[in-house]
């Protein structure tokens, strides 16, 4: 085996091993804000995926004792204008990044949901559809990347999931999350 591909499967290793004690329960309480920043496309690829380091260690000999759970992740803090479903710039750099993983893994029966979120300056009817409508437009950015549309779930749940409760309007409260189907 090479010393990079060791290497790695060391790290993957040890960030299996870590993801046991506390990163685990992390990943499941809370999705991973991206913030201003594009992701590493291997960081997303484990995050979504995370069985699939522990195939890697096991088709090169070592014993996976278990994964830590998939990773949703929250893109960006405030990315969406009032009211609008239009995907600014950063998104789609950010996004860019998620279709390069998702195409590889077409066809593979895995489902990733797209959770659209809103503020809570309309009424709980619009901003349910509004969150609708930005899940639905990431989709489409995603699927005109290369992405499976079959693999991709769209949920909306509006004003319901507000990030910054004590200001129900704050534009963090304005976002996509992207999960694997089953995350919280």
């Amino acid at each position: 085996m090479k010393p990079a591909t060791t290497m790695r499967l060391c790290v993957s290793l040890l960030a299996l091993c870590c993801a046991l004690g506390t990163g685990a329960a992390l990943a499941q309480s809370a999705a991973v804000d991206v913030g201003s920043q594009v992701p590493d496309v291997a960081a997303v690829k484990e995050g979504l995926f995370p069985e699939d380091a522990c195939k890697e260690l096991e088709a090169n000999g070592f014993k996976c004792m278990g994964f830590k759970p998939a990773i949703r992740y929250s893109l960006p803090a405030s990315s969406f204008k009032v009211g609008s479903a239009e995907l600014p710039e950063l998104l789609k750099k950010q996004l860019d990044v998620f279709a390069d993983v998702l195409k590889g893994k077409k066809g593979s029966g895995r489902q990733v949901k797209v959770i659209g979120h809103a503020d809570a300056s309309g009424t709980p009817e619009a901003n349910q559809a509004l969150s609708v409508k930005r899940a639905e437009a990431v989709k489409g950015y995603l699927v005109e990347r290369g992405a499976d549309p079959a693999m991709l779930v769209v949920v909306g749940v509006g004003s319901k999931d507000l990030k910054n409760s004590a200001n129900p309007t704050a534009a963090e409260n304005r976002r996509v999350e992207i999960g694997r189907e089953g995350t919280p």
